[in-house]
């Protein structure tokens, strides 16, 4: 059973943007070919925009006995201390004070989420920094154990 999911997805506009530059490829094909190429152009940045919007999703879930955030997982047993972070405690860990040894699942759209420090002599990582709009209720969640 599922306690927590949440999904980020990129927001419009970062879609429009991509979107916008697929499409001055697209207009520049025109320009150099037929309208055939072109509007074969415009269906392949069509169907990228459309992948492109799924690829940059990212999905959180904690079931209780492991937390995953898209492909990589972890035990409960080896979470440590959860920290809520705000939009600057956020952009200080994502550059300054960033270690590199540690496991990011950061969007750049999104200002806010956690760290969840790893409890395990074994693994190097010191620490997962996770994007979040929900990162108080995960961190509860988390906290609670």
């Amino acid at each position: 059973m599922v306690e927590f999911r949440e999904v980020l997805r990129p927001p419009i506009w970062v879609l429009a943007f991509i979107y916008f530059l697929l499409l001055s490829l697209v207009i520049a094909l025109w320009a150099a070919f037929d309208n055939s190429v072109a509007l074969t152009a415009f269906v392949a940045a069509t169907i990228a925009i459309i992948y492109i919007a799924f690829a940059m999703r990212s999905t959180i879930t904690f079931d209780g006995q492991e937390l995953r955030i898209d492909r990589a997982h972890i035990e409960v047993k080896y979470l440590g201390k959860v920290t809520i972070l705000d939009s600057s405690a956020m952009r200080l860990l994502r550059t300054r004070d960033a270690d590199p040894a540690a496991y990011l699942a950061i969007k750049f759209w999104s200002p806010t989420g956690i760290r969840i420090e790893v409890a395990d002599s074994r693994d190097p990582t010191p620490y997962w920094l996770i994007t979040s709009k929900r990162g108080e209720e995960i961190a509860a969640l988390l906290n609670k154990l």
